[in-house]
């Protein structure tokens, strides 16, 4: 039996692709299903860089070694699971038969899984993955990047300057040449002359060259981050319903 017009009117007009209110429930879908895949990722570390940088870039085999060596000691490494930077944490975590994970998203021309990926999950929407990459692990590393890495180590030190992040959680700046002239501007700039940060905000993150003391620095910072946990909640263990709260916690009172 044929569906009368009235029926057949609202089946067409429905777009259950591109209508908006239908779009929240996806939204709502990867939330759910990013913290909850986070959870199962414990003592972890997140590493960020450009995609662009191919095997045998000096940053490239730097972040290879690094996730080599924090994957021997037993760290997750995550990744936002395309190829160069990523890859190559990816690549050092398998060499160190630690845990490899990946949360993907499909761009054009750029990103696509990185053959290194051995627990991933994907994102339709750019900003619920960059939820998920902010509250991904308990320690942060930067390498040389673009657009994207300089967006997410802003995002990153804001959520800390705000008290979403707490303090004693690690971020890494590794490449002297690189991360120097940034930092050197934001003293004179957001510091010195418009006094838009507070001189205790440049020390939310370490610059080195030395992978032995970024490897301390992490080790330290994940260390304090566990007894806190295990005081405030009994366990050290991070669920879903935790890695939630902190992404939703209010500012600090200090900050607007």
């Amino acid at each position: 039996m044929a569906d009368t017009p009235e029926v057949a009117h609202s089946t067409q007009a429905f777009d259950f692709e591109h209508n908006p209110t239908w779009r929240i429930f996806r939204i709502m879908s990867e939330f759910v299903d990013g913290f909850t895949f986070l959870a199962r990722v414990q003592r972890s570390v997140t590493i960020f860089g450009s995609a662009r940088l191919r095997e045998g870039d000096p940053s490239y085999e730097r972040a290879r070694t690094l996730a080599r060596r924090l994957a021997e000691r037993g760290y997750a490494i995550v990744t936002g699971g395309g190829p160069g930077i990523m890859q190559a944490a990816n690549q050092g975590a398998v060499e160190g038969n630690g845990d490899s994970v990946g949360l993907n998203i499909q761009l054009p021309h750029e990103q696509r899984i990185n053959p290194y990926v051995r627990q991933g999950i994907s994102f339709h929407y750019f900003f619920s993955r960059k939820v998920m990459l902010d509250f991904s692990a308990e320690a942060y590393v930067f390498f040389p990047g673009g657009f994207g890495t300089l967006d997410e180590f802003f995002e990153l030190i804001t959520l800390v300057q705000t008290g979403k992040l707490e303090r004693c959680v690690p971020i890494l700046l590794i490449g002297r040449d690189y991360w120097q002239p940034l930092i050197a501007w934001m003293e004179t700039m957001l510091r010195d002359r418009l006094g838009a940060i507070a001189p205790a905000d440049l020390a939310i993150w370490t610059l080195t060259d030395d992978l032995d003391e970024a490897l301390e620095s992490i080790e330290t910072g994940v260390r304090t981050q566990a007894h806190q946990r295990l005081a405030r909640t009994g366990h050290t263990r991070t669920t879903p319903d935790e890695k939630l709260r902190q992404a939703t916690s209010p500012m600090a009172g200090t900050e607007q």
